[in-house]
C-alpha cells in the first residue's frame, strides 16, 4: 500500500505543546506569533495542538498567532480528540471537536488526531464510538485526515490497524534514545506502522527535551564527529530520515530552538551513513545510564489525588544523578514541592502509572525519591 503523503512536505513540524508564557503565565501570543513567522518563511506548514494542550490555550493560541493571521492554505493544522480526559461520557467526548473548531477557528482541520491511544484507554473510543464520529467527520469535509497517536505495545497496534485500515495516519513516539526501549516499542511499533502502509507523524524526537542535552557521554561523541551541530539536531534527523514519516514535530519554546532546528531542516539531509554509527553509539551509551526516562508530558499529574508534582520530582532525581550537589538534592526537591505534595504522599493508587506514555513504574520511583525529604 503505498503512502497517503508525499515526500515534499517541510519535514520538521511545529509542536503546539511547551508554548512560551508571559510572566502571568499566560502563552505570550506575541512570541508565539513571531515563531509562526519563522516557521513559515522556512516552508514550514504543519502545526499540531490538542484539545487538552494548556487546559485548551494552546488551540486558542494557535487562532491568534496563526489561524486570525495566514490565509488557510498557507498551513496544516492538526489537533486531537482525548476519550479519556477532560470529559465524562459519550458526548462531552465528541464535543472536543466542536470546541476544538470553535477554538482555533480552522473551519476544518487537516489532520486529526485520536489521542494518546494506550491499554489503558483505548476501550474508551470504541465504547463513545469515536471511530465512527470522526469519519462522519471527515465525510463532511471537516477533517481530511484522520488517525491516532499511540502510546502502547506494538502488538496493540498491529490489532488496531487491522480493525481500522482505513485510517490515514498515525503519530508515534520515535527517537534514538526509545528505538529499541521495551516500554516504549519505537522501532517495533514503526515496523508495525509500516507493515500496514501508514504514514507517520513523529512525537518526542527530542524525549521531551532530554535529548537537546543528553548525558555528557553522548554529548562527546556528537561533538567529537561534528562541533557545529547541535544535540537536538541528531535526535530530529534521527528520526527525519526514516521511510514514511510526513513530519517530525518539535514542540518549540523559544526563538532560539526554532533557529536551531531551521538552520538544519529548511534544508534537510538525512543521516549519513557515518553518523548513523555515531547514533549507534549514543544509544549505547544510553544504555548504561540509569535516569528516569520522563519527559514531563504531565498527563500523570492531571489525576493525581495527592498533587504531587511527579515530572518536577523525577527531574530533580535526574539532575541529582549528573550533578551531584552538597546537600544531596534537598533544597532542589524542597523547591520542586513546596506547594503540593510529596514522594511520601503518594497513596498508590495507579492512576499516573496507568496514564504515563513512557510506561514508568511511577508508584516505584517515588519510593526511591522519597530520600530527598
Amino acid at each position: 500500500m503505498p503512502d497517503y503523503f508525499g515526500k515534499d512536505i517541510f519535514k520538521l513540524g511545529f509542536g503546539l505543546m511547551r508554548l512560551p508564557k508571559t510572566a502571568t503565565g499566560a502563552i505570550d501570543i506575541s512570541y508565539v506569533s513571531k515563531m509562526v513567522d519563522s516557521f513559515i518563511e522556512a516552508g514550514g506548514t504543519y502545526f499540531d495542538t490538542a484539545y487538552v494542550y494548556d487546559n485548551g490555550e494552546s488551540e486558542r493560541a494557535a487562532k491568534a498567532a496563526l489561524v486570525d493571521r495566514y490565509p488557510r492554505e498557507k498551513f496544516t493544522l492538526c489537533t486531537k480528540l482525548c476519550a479519556w480526559l477532560q470529559c465524562h461520557d459519550e458526548a462531552s467526548a465528541k464535543q472536543q471537536f466542536y470546541t476544538s473548531l470553535e477554538r482555533t477557528g480552522a473551519g476544518y482541520f487537516d489532520y486529526y488526531l485520536l489521542h494518546a491511544l494506550q491499554r489503558s484507554n483505548y476501550k474508551k473510543y470504541d465504547e463513545y464510538h469515536i471511530w465512527d464520529f470522526v469519519k462522519e467527520q471527515k465525510e463532511k469535509g471537516l477533517i481530511k485526515y484522520y488517525g491516532f497517536s499511540f502510546h502502547a505495545d506494538s502488538a496493540l497496534l498491529d490489532e488496531i490497524l487491522t480493525l481500522h485500515p482505513d485510517v490515514d495516519f498515525i503519530q508515534l513516539q520515535i527517537n534514538y534514545a526509545d528505538w529499541e526501549n521495551p516500554g516504549v516499542q519505537s522501532r517495533a511499533c514503526y515496523e508495525v506502522a509500516r507493515k500496514h502502509g501508514k504514514s507517520i507523524t513523529v512525537m518526542e524526537p527530542v524525549k521531551g527535551g532530554s535529548l537537546a542535552n543528553p548525558i555528557p557521554k553522548v554529548q562527546e561523541l556528537f561533538k567529537k564527529s561534528n562541533p557545529a551541530l547541535s544535540n537536538a539536531s541528531w535526535a530530529i534527523r534521527y528520526a527525519a530520515s526514516m521511510d514514511g514519516i510526513i513530519t517530525v514535530l518539535s514542540g518549540m519554546s523559544n526563538m532560539e530552538q526554532m533557529e536551531d532546528n531551521l538552520s538544519y531542516m529548511r534544508n534537510f539531509v538525512p543521516l549519513s551513513y557515518d553518523e548513523q554509527k555515531v547514533i549507534a553509539a549514543a544509544q549505547a551509551a544510553l544504555n548504561e545510564d540509569k535516569s528516569i526516562a520522563c519527559t514531563a508530558c504531565h498527563y500523570c499529574t492531571g489525576g493525581c489525588p495527592m498533587n504531587i508534582p511527579i515530572p518536577d520530582i523525577f527531574a530533580v532525581a535526574n539532575d541529582e544523578k549528573k550533578n551531584k550537589s552538597r546537600d544531596g538534592g534537598r533544597q532542589k526537591y524542597t523547591i520542586v514541592t513546596a506547594t503540593s505534595g510529596k514522594a511520601s504522599d503518594c497513596v498508590k493508587c495507579g492512576q499516573c502509572e496507568q496514564a504515563c506514555p513512557q510506561h514508568l513504574p511511577i508508584i516505584s520511583l517515588l519510593e526511591e525519591c522519597r530520600s530527598f525529604e
